[in-house]
This record gives structure tokens, sequence and C-alpha cells, in this order.
């Protein structure tokens, strides 16, 4: 079962790019923008973190954390997040609990070939760490995604 909005997120979130273990607990007082992408250095992927990157402040004004998740390992996190200069933890999900207990995580399709992968979505977490607004795949324009959210706030 995927979760939902109004669902509680779940308290062992995973590892970051140093192998810092993280709990939703670390979190509690804030809000949290919770955010899974399929791979580290592609180019989606790589202009929505610096979306994130480059409103970071704003975010942070307004209350918000950042969370970036993949499947992708903690060295591969190490590297995108000091290339691109990323000021927020990336969780390495390389055994996919947290995408699967998310919902985001199943088959795509690529140039008629079909394979296993994370769907691009977005989780507005409340200072409870409670699920408030979930955006899908369809709705985020990797460029603007930080601007789209920030326009919903």
């Amino acid at each position: 079962m995927a979760l939902k909005v109004g669902d509680k997120i779940p308290e062992t979130l995973g590892k970051d790019q140093d192998g810092k273990e993280i709990k939703a607990s670390d979190y509690t007082g804030h809000k949290l923008v919770l955010y899974f992408y399929p791979k580290d250095s592609t180019p989606g992927c790589t202009a929505e973190a610096c979306s994130f990157r480059d409103n970071f402040s704003q975010f942070r004004k307004l209350g918000y954390q950042i969370l970036g998740v993949s499947v992708d390992s903690e060295k591969s996190h190490q590297k995108f997040k000091e290339k691109q200069q990323l000021p927020f933890p990336l969780i390495a999900d390389t055994n996919k609990s947290l995408v699967e207990a998310f919902g985001v995580w199943g088959e795509k399709t690529l140039a008629g070939r079909k394979y296993m992968g994370t769907f691009r979505t977005t989780f507005l977490i409340n200072e409870n760490g409670v699920i408030e607004k979930i955006i899908g795949p369809k709705e985020i324009k990797t460029k603007e995604h930080a601007q789209q959210i920030l326009n919903q706030l």
C-alpha cells in the first residue's frame, strides 16, 4: 500500500550521502519537501535538484527542509551533491524500501523498453510528519519544480 495524503511517513528514511541515518523525527517541528527522482546526474534530475538549490533560502524562510531520494548509492549521491553544490541531504535508497513504501517504484517505459524505476514524485509533509500534498510525475516540470511548489505555499 502506497502512502497517501493524511498518512504519517515512516520513522526510518534511510542513509544520506555520508552514511548518516536520516529519521523522520529529525524533522519534527519542520515542514519537509521529500522529493523522489530517478537518477543522479541525468539532465532532468540535475535540473530539478538545481531548482531546489536555487530556491533553498525561500523554502527555509517558509520553514521547509528539503530531502532528495533516489535508489543511487551514497557514493553517487556524494558526487552529485558536490558537483551541483546541493545544500540538502540526498537519501540513498539502495534497498528500495522508501520508494516502495511511498509507492513511487514501478514499471516504466522508455523507447518501447519496459524497466523498473522511480516515478518522479514530491511529497509535502507537515511538522508532525504527515503527508499534506503529493505532486505526481505528470505535474512536475523539472526546471521549475521548486517554483511550482513555492507558488502553492
